[in-house]
């Protein structure tokens, strides 16, 4: 008790002298918040970079060997290599096609409808190569990437390489190995890039949003990718005509074990498509990867139990073609919905599919080899339009609705609609001009003769064991 006076006088004696000290600190204190916080904004994230370098190679592994093993094994016998050779190729020339002018018009911002040639053969990219960089700088639009330009360049162009290997199913046994070569060169830059670009560029005039619309919702790839591939698909095989036999000789795949494993590589893969599309590591990424899982799931029970019902016994090939359907169809929606929303897109997606592919194919008459129409061109517009329906969760894709409960759109709804008939429209008028004038240049199908011989001996001079 005695104590406590002199330690209150010592207190007292000292409050001043801290107050002081705390006073003279607090100026260089203030001044250097905002350079740590300038400073850490400038840095690259780890963890964004390293997923961002992960889901780059998943989705590579999804083209090859997961697309080429998955058309191989639904293939002839006669034509298992000549179908792996254009999985290989294309993902050879589309990398370089990316590297010199691919990326350039379709994520630099030069006008509403295509990019300009600021990073034509990557120009541009030493400045910079280990700081984050800007998408859109200079636009309204424009936003703050976390990975190294190089990182997002590369996780771009594993998509436009699947997407036009995706087509390589609709024509598969019959079109020649330099058609498909210069086809896939061009269409690349004139169909892909600019679909690309208005959807997901910044500046892009469906990202943006026409007729007083919202922007395009397309999280991972729905129309850039599956129905920008699928009505592409559905015009080469209306274009090269129907192989030798169709309806007559016995088409069935020669080994879907091959088939089986691919759609696995596909599936796993898969998560980098559409989980890596948040472009960083975070919980967007983390919900975008269980609705891709459960709408894949979904589906594949949807199709196997249809086609059940339909044709009395549940196929491999229905099971695998299904799990592929919810994944297409799951892609745009995939950062914007819960997983309730994801089990309908896949349910929906594997009945409707499983339709397309067998009853609308059968109706029309083409001839869709490996169903690139029917499960890429019908999944993508079905995970399209759903997207309008669904994406106004917690994790909404309108920034005005940010309660977490589902709100019916008609206007994204529209907006969605308007995406899909751009994408048909352009795809598919400039897919059939690219296919005449190849065609004109080297021809693009083998005769009947070498059709009927298989075109792993006609065209590569190798035989399947």
């Amino acid at each position: 008790m005695l104590a406590l006076p002199d330690c209150s006088k010592r207190l007292a004696l000292a409050l001043p002298d801290c107050s002081k000290r705390l006073a003279l600190a607090l100026p260089a204190l203030m001044l250097a918040l905002p350079a740590w916080a300038e400073d850490a904004a400038a840095k690259l994230d780890s963890g964004d970079t390293a997923w961002m370098l992960t889901s780059t190679a998943l989705v590579l592994m999804m083209t090859i060997p997961g697309l080429a093993l998955f058309y191989a094994g639904m293939v002839r016998k006669k034509n298992i290599l000549a179908t792996m050779m254009q999985s290989f190729m294309i993902t050879c020339l589309i990398t370089v096609v990316w590297m010199v002018a691919g990326y350039s018009l379709a994520f630099t911002n030069g006008s509403a409808y295509l990019g300009d040639f600021s990073r034509v053969m990557l120009a541009g990219f030493g400045a910079n190569w280990d700081k984050p960089f800007i998408l859109g700088a200079g636009t309204e639009a424009a936003v703050t990437q976390t990975v190294p330009e190089s990182v997002f360049m590369m996780f771009q162009m594993t998509f436009a390489i699947i997407t036009p290997g995706l087509i390589a199913g609709a024509f598969a046994d019959r079109m020649k190995f330099s058609a498909m070569c210069l086809f896939m060169v061009a269409w690349s830059l004139l169909v892909y890039s600019p679909i690309a670009h208005w959807v997901w560029a910044p500046t892009g005039f469906l990202a943006a949003g026409i007729f007083g619309l919202p922007g395009a919702a397309d999280f991972a790839g729905g129309t850039v990718v599956h129905i920008n591939a699928g009505i592409a698909g559905l015009v080469c095989c209306l274009v090269l005509g129907k192989r030798i036999g169709y309806g007559h000789d016995n088409m069935a795949p020669f080994n879907l074990s091959l088939a089986v494993i691919g759609a696995a590589m596909l599936w796993v893969g898969w998560f980098g498509f559409n989980a890596g599309s948040a472009v960083a590591a975070n919980g967007r990424a983390g919900m975008a990867m269980a609705a891709t899982q459960i709408a894949a799931a979904a589906a594949a029970l949807a199709w196997t139990f249809a086609e059940w019902m339909h044709k009395g016994k549940p196929s491999v090939l229905g099971a695998i073609s299904g799990a592929v359907a919810g994944l297409v169809a799951i892609t745009p929606a995939s950062g914007f919905v819960l997983p309730d929303a994801a089990l309908i897109i896949g349910i929906v997606a594997g009945v409707v599919c499983f339709w397309a592919a067998t009853s609308l194919k059968r109706m029309l008459g083409y001839d869709d080899s490996l169903d690139a129409f029917g499960v890429h061109g019908v999944g993508g517009i079905v995970g399209a339009l759903l997207t309008g329906v669904f994406a106004f969760g917690p994790l909404t894709a309108d920034k005005a609705n940010p309660a977490g409960v589902y709100v019916a759109s008609l206007a994204q709804f529209e907006a969605q609609v308007v995406t899909v008939l751009v994408t048909l429209i352009w795809s598919g008028v400039m897919t059939y001009i690219i296919l005449k004038i190849v065609d004109a240049i080297v021809g693009l199908r083998v005769t009947e003769d070498e059709e009927r011989e298989g075109l792993d001996v006609v065209l590569h001079g190798e035989r399947l064991s």
